[in-house]
């Protein structure tokens, strides 16, 4: 028997209640994503934060997606610089997962407490020990509901994790960090 704020009849978005709004943020938070961070550098500064919703859309040519909240300082600089990288972080990271993912964060000296180097094409910043890097030109931004979609073709890629932390990602899962393993 299905049970939920629902129970299987379509609801047009005009009438979505606070319950329902409730219910698919409790139940959304059930979907394991990996957790990485976002970067840009706009006008000699830079811009950073913890993401869990983005995705690989294509391998030729290499694209990568990622969903920012459409008023926050991270999606305007994204949008506005043109170019981002994604840093895929490991178990090991989560307190730099839970630095950038903090709404009070400073827009000065934000990376003060990040250890991370820049990437090559873009110059945005790349988070040392990451699983996986990319560095992403956009090529297309849409807007879903309260957020911006940002596409992107990759212009260079790489791995700055050590060996045993490649296969340790941090991942998102019931509204918290946690570990594979």
């Amino acid at each position: 028997m299905e049970h939920g704020v629902f129970a299987g009849e379509p609801v047009s978005p005009g009438e979505l209640t606070d319950e329902a709004i409730d219910s698919y943020r409790l139940l959304s938070a059930d979907i394991a994503s990996g957790v990485a961070v976002v970067s840009t550098r706009l006008r000699g500064r830079d811009y950073a934060a913890t993401v869990s919703g983005f995705l690989s859309v294509s391998y030729d040519p290499p694209t990568l997606l990622v969903s920012l909240y459409a008023e926050s300082r991270i999606a305007e600089a994204v949008v506005e610089s043109g170019s981002w990288a994604l840093s895929l972080l490991s178990a090991s990271q989560r307190g730099t997962a839970n630095w950038l993912a903090s709404p009070g964060s400073p827009l000065e000296g934000l990376l003060n407490q990040v250890n991370y180097g820049r990437g090559p094409a873009t110059g945005a910043a790349i988070i040392e020990g990451c699983i996986a890097w990319f560095e992403v030109r956009t090529t297309q931004v849409t807007t879903a509901a309260t957020h911006q979609l940002v596409v992107g073709e990759v212009v260079a890629m790489g791995r700055r994790a050590a060996p045993d932390d490649e296969a340790d990602p941090l991942v998102h899962f019931a509204s918290s960090y946690g570990r594979l393993a």
